[in-house]
């Protein structure tokens, strides 16, 4: 069985890649937190680090397996909360995953103002987590609600979800650009320009997806820049130096630097879930659920 400290002092290391600096961190001496390291690679059998005079790196089998350990001290982390309320009898406390358009959206923003009005003394923990990880803390019960871009498999054995909202994407572009006078801006007026594409980290191939629904839609974008989500995009657009598309629920952050156009041919939109346990364990959480659901239908 691992041990949570070692893995704790495990990805400390990892990341100072210096024994005394991580030991510094921990608040404890250098040769026990180098016995610890060994100790753990003796457990699994594996060399986690190539150690040299003035600093050690990650071996390759090291990164893969520090990944899965912040994943597991993360888990470990909401299930120790969660075991910490069941144990003190809580009724009111909500352990809440999503992704950032829940929050983009104002679908999350409503629902936890109006928990707040209801429930003040509900405690809300919030978890940004990829939808696996919070589908898998959905089944451990370490989340109770989950807003994910797409639902879990539709004969999931243990969970279910209910769509939220349809965020159609508009045409962002630079106040002064010529296009931004234009009434109907089609396709051919898109072809070639400049553009700001918004990562999305839930999709490797975020750059492909994003350039074939361009293609798709009738033109081919000339990728200038990368943002990492749509405000920073928003910020470039506003500095001239390209066209992006954004969430409709985005415009509302806009500046006078900034023209938001629709684009009707355009059917591209940023799809939210929400998810939760077929079991429910609390009346809270039915609640909350209700909740959401209904300040998504008047959204």
């Amino acid at each position: 069985m691992l041990d949570l400290r070692q893995l704790r002092y495990f990805v400390v290391v990892a990341e100072t890649e210096h024994v005394g600096r991580a030991a510094e961190r921990l608040h404890i001496s250098q040769s026990p937190l180098s016995r610890q390291i060994a100790q753990l690679e003796k457990k699994l059998g594996l060399t986690l680090f190539e150690r040299g005079q003035q600093r050690i790196r990650l071996t390759a089998d090291g990164r893969v397996f520090l990944a899965e350990a912040r994943a597991l001290l993360r888990h470990a982390e909401r299930l120790e909360n969660l075991g910490r309320r069941l144990g003190r009898g809580e009724e009111g406390g909500l352990c809440i995953g999503y992704v950032a358009d829940a929050m983009h959206t104002g679908i999350l923003p409503r629902a936890l103002r109006a928990l707040r009005r209801d429930s003040p003394d509900v405690h809300i923990a919030l978890y940004s987590l990829s939808p696996d990880e919070q589908f898998e803390g959905l089944r451990q019960r370490s989340l109770d609600i989950a807003f994910v871009h797409e639902p879990p498999v539709e004969d999931d054995p243990d969970l279910l979800a209910a769509p939220l909202v349809e965020d159609r994407l508009l045409l962002a572009l630079p106040a002064g650009h010529p296009l931004a006078d234009k009434e109907d801006v089609t396709p051919s007026d898109l072809d070639g320009q400049p553009w700001i594409a918004v990562e999305d980290p839930q999709d490797p191939a975020w750059r492909d997806t994003f350039i074939a629904a361009c293609t798709a839609a009738g033109f081919t974008p000339d990728i200038r820049l990368h943002a990492a989500e749509p405000l920073t995009a928003l910020g470039l657009v506003a500095s001239g130096l390209g066209l992006a598309l954004v969430q409709r629920s985005m415009a509302r952050a806009t500046t006078e630097d900034v023209a938001v156009r629709e684009l009707p041919w355009h059917d591209t939109c940023v799809r939210l879930w929400a998810a939760w346990h077929r079991v429910d364990l609390r009346p809270l959480v039915a609640t909350f659920r209700a909740t959401v659901l209904d300040t998504a239908g008047t959204a």
